[in-house]
């Protein structure tokens, strides 16, 4: 019997940490918006979990919504805590704060902060909305609208981006936003079927994904300890911030980017 229990414990334990990984909860999070979408009317295609070959390797895309009105690219982003973040700034910051009441001899209350840095998903969604403008130049006139989405318990009042960054109850105002048409039915079709055929989420795996991104971020990370800018070259200078010191582009304001 003591040995049942102990691994129901062990089972337990690694079911939590699996279903508690950032993976896991990433897929959550798009397959919450991914049933949020099938309430878009019969216009609008979604195409979910597009992966397409760049010249640096592949770029996976989590929701791709094809109307008249426009094409939108979706980042979906299932994070916590209160997210700190602009256009400009290469990562962003989560901050989870956590009170815990221990009692000895009496009850105590620690606060606990916890800082993460993740790559600004907005310039993540504005690649992904040229990676698709790339595969559809017969439609000059396309609009590919980038939208980030966090489904999770995430406060944005500290985002600053001229782009759509939502909470999950508004991502369909976000695309019912846009009702000129200027794309046929026609061209509706022609465009989901160009997007399926440039799809190669069927011949790459997720851990060849993973290595062609982090290939990827190898090369900027090396120019980066370099102290070049991986946008124009420029030098990385030290400057300070409201958030803390960061290093920022030394051609700036022709050049914005910057890092922890």
């Amino acid at each position: 019997m003591p040995a049942l229990i102990f691994l129901l414990f062990i089972f337990l334990v690694g079911y939590t940490i699996w279903y508690n990984s950032p993976a896991q909860k990433g897929k959550r999070g798009e397959e919450s918006i991914s049933h949020l979408l099938t309430l878009l009317p019969e216009e609008y295609t979604t195409l979910n979990d597009i992966v397409l070959r760049t010249e640096k390797g592949t770029t996976q895309i989590d929701h791709v919504v094809v109307s008249k009105y426009g094409v939108f690219a979706i980042e979906t982003k299932n994070y916590r805590g209160d997210i700190y973040g602009n256009d400009e700034r290469n990562e962003w910051t989560q901050i989870i704060v956590t009170e815990v009441t221990y009692r000895k001899k009496w009850w105590k209350t620690y606060t606990y902060v916890t800082k993460n840095h993740f790559y600004n998903p907005v310039k993540q969604s504005v690649g992904h909305a040229l990676r698709i403008q790339e595969r559809l130049k017969e439609f000059p006139q396309i609009k590919v609208v980038p939208i980030v989405v966090f489904t999770g318990a995430a406060t944005l009042e500290n985002v600053n981006s001229s782009h759509y960054v939502v909470y999950i109850e508004q991502l369909l105002s976000a695309i019912n936003n846009y009702k000129s048409a200027f794309l046929t039915d026609n061209d509706v079709q022609r465009i989901v079927n160009i997007l399926q055929q440039n799809n190669v989420r069927e011949q790459v795996k997720d851990s060849q994904h993973v290595k062609n991104v982090y290939a990827a971020r190898r090369k900027v990370d090396n120019v980066i300890a370099a102290g070049r800018c991986p946008k124009c070259g420029g030098q990385l200078v030290l400057r300070k911030g409201k958030f803390g010191s960061f290093y920022g582009c030394s051609n700036y304001p022709n050049c914005k980017f910057t890092i922890q």
